[in-house]
C-alpha cells in the first residue's frame, strides 16, 4: 500500500500550527464585536452616507460590473486613467499607477525596480510587503535600527562613492508602532549621500498633511522621492494602491511590474468609488484634526497610567505587554468589556514586543476612550494584586 503523502503532510501543517498554539501566537478569523479599535476606517467613511450613494451611482452607471482581464487587455477604461490623473494631483506627482492591493504595489514596485547591482536601506520596521520586494528584487539589503538616523548615515557613507545605486525605504506612519519618521532628515541625507527614497504613505494617506496627501507632501521632500505609495483601503474606504511619481516611472511599471502586469483590472466602478473617496477626504479637515488630537489624548491617557505606548504619534497608539500571553490576556479582557481588540505578536511585531494595536477612528467617542483606559487599569491591577489579596 502506498505510502499517504498527503495524509504525511496534513500531520505536519497540524503539527506546526500546534507549536503555535502552544507559543500563544496561532491565528483564527473571527469577526469581533464592539467598539471598534482594530480598523483603518480612520475618519470613518466606510459609513459615510454620501460615500455610499456615490458608489451606488457608480455601480449603475457603469457598463459592465467586472474587469474582465488586466489592463493591459481589456481592462483599461477611461475612469482608471481619469482616476490616475486625479490621484497624481492629489499626492503632489507627475504620475499615478493603481495596483489592486497596496501589498501587491510594494510587492511589484520593488521587485522590478532595483536589482542585485542595487542598495536598498531599510527601517526595520518596514511593513511585510516592502520586505518582500526587497528580497525579491535580489538587491542587497541594509536594514538600520528603527528610526536610527546615525545608523542610516554610517551606511550610506561606508557606500559613499561605490557605483551603485541607493535607495532609501521608509514608511511614514508605522504600522504597528504609530510613529512618524524624520523624514525631513531623510531627505537631507539622501541628497547628503546621492541615494533616492521610497516613502510608504500607507497610514498617512487621508489623514496627515493638508488635505490629507500624506507626509511627503507636506514635508516638501517629494523631489528626493522616487515614488511614494498611498494606500486606498485605510483612510479611504476602498481597496487597492496608488504607486506615484514621474510618468516614465509610471510606465517602466507598466512594462516590468509583475503584480500590475499580470492582475485583472478591478471594475470599472471602483475607479469612481476611490474618486469620490478623495474628493471627500480632501474636505474633512475638521475630522483630521478631531482624529489627531483624540488620538493624543489617549496616549496621553495610557502613558500617564504607566503603559508603554512606543513614541506613538498619530492615530495608531499600541499598548506593549511584551508578552504573548500577557497580551491576549488583556485583549480578551477589553473583549468582554465590548471593545474590539486584537492581539499582535511575533512575527508581526519582534519577540517580546507584543501588544495591543490600537486604531482611533472618528467613530469612537471619548468616553469610551476614557473607559478602555480604565478597563487596561483594572486588568493589570488585578493582576499584579495576589489571589490572597484580592480576596481578602
Amino acid at each position: 500500500m502506498p505510502d499517504n503523502v498527503v495524509g504525511k503532510w496534513k500531520t505536519a501543517l497540524a503539527r506546526e500550527l500546534l507549536a503555535l498554539e502552544q507559543a500563544h501566537q496561532r491565528r483564527s478569523l473571527a469577526q469581533l464585536r464592539g467598539i471598534d479599535f482594530c480598523s483603518n476606517d480612520y475618519l470613518g467613511l466606510a459609513d459615510d452616507a454620501r460615500f455610499k450613494e456615490a458608489v451606488l451611482r457608480a455601480v449603475q452607471g457603469s457598463a459592465r460590473m467586472g474587469g474582465t482581464a488586466s489592463r493591459l487587455l481589456s481592462g483599461q477604461t477611461e475612469g482608471w486613467r481619469r482616476v490616475e490623473e486625479e490621484f497624481a494631483h492629489f499626492a503632489g506627482t507627475e504620475a499615478a499607477l493603481f495596483f489592486s492591493s497596496g501589498y501587491a504595489a510594494n510587492l511589484g514596485l520593488l521587485s522590478c525596480l532595483v536589482g542585485p547591482d542595487d542598495v536598498v536601506y531599510s527601517d526595520a520596521s518596514n511593513h511585510a510587503s516592502l520586505i518582500d520586494g526587497m528580497r525579491l528584487s535580489g538587491a542587497r539589503k541594509v536594514i538600520y535600527p528603527h528610526l536610527n538616523l546615525s545608523a542610516l548615515e554610517d551606511s550610506l557613507r561606508q557606500d559613499d562613492g561605490a557605483p551603485w545605486r541607493r535607495i532609501i525605504v521608509t514608511e511614514s506612519v508605522f504600522s504597528m508602532n504609530g510613529d512618524i519618521a524624520p523624514l525631513r532628515e531623510m531627505a537631507a541625507l539622501a541628497e547628503k549621500f546621492g541615494a533616492a527614497m521610497i516613502v510608504d504613505e500607507a497610514h498617512a494617506t487621508g489623514v496627515q498633511g493638508k488635505g490629507g496627501r500624506g507626509l511627503a507632501a507636506e514635508l516638501d521632500i517629494l523631489p528626493h522621492v522616487l515614488a511614494t505609495i498611498h494606500t486606498c483601503g485605510k483612510a479611504l474606504a476602498s481597496a487597492g494602491a496608488f504607486v506615484c511619481g514621474a510618468a516614465v516611472l509610471k510606465d517602466y511599471l507598466i512594462n516590468h511590474a509583475r503584480t500590475f502586469i499580470f492582475s485583472t483590472a478591478l471594475p470599472p466602478y471602483f475607479a469612481e468609488q476611490i474618486s469620490a473617496a478623495v474628493k471627500l477626504v480632501v474636505a474633512m479637515e475638521n475630522e483630521r484634526k478631531m482624529l489627531l488630537t483624540r488620538s493624543q489624548q489617549l496616549n496621553h491617557a495610557l502613558r500617564n497610567a504607566g503603559f508603554d505606548t512606543d513614541g506613538t504619534a498619530s492615530q495608531i497608539v499600541p499598548v506593549v505587554s511584551g508578552s504573548n500571553e500577557d497580551t491576549l490576556q488583556a485583549a480578551q479582557e477589553l473583549q468582554r468589556e465590548g471593545f474590539a481588540v486584537r492581539a499582535i505578536r511575533p512575527p508581526t511585531v519582534p519577540a517580546g514586543r507584543a501588544r495591543l494595536r490600537l486604531s482611533v477612528t472618528t467613530r469612537i467617542a471619548q468616553k469610551d476612550l476614557a473607559r478602555l483606559v480604565a478597563t487596561l487599569v483594572s486588568w493589570r491591577d488585578a493582576k499584579l494584586t495576589p489571589l490572597s489579596v484580592r480576596h481578602g
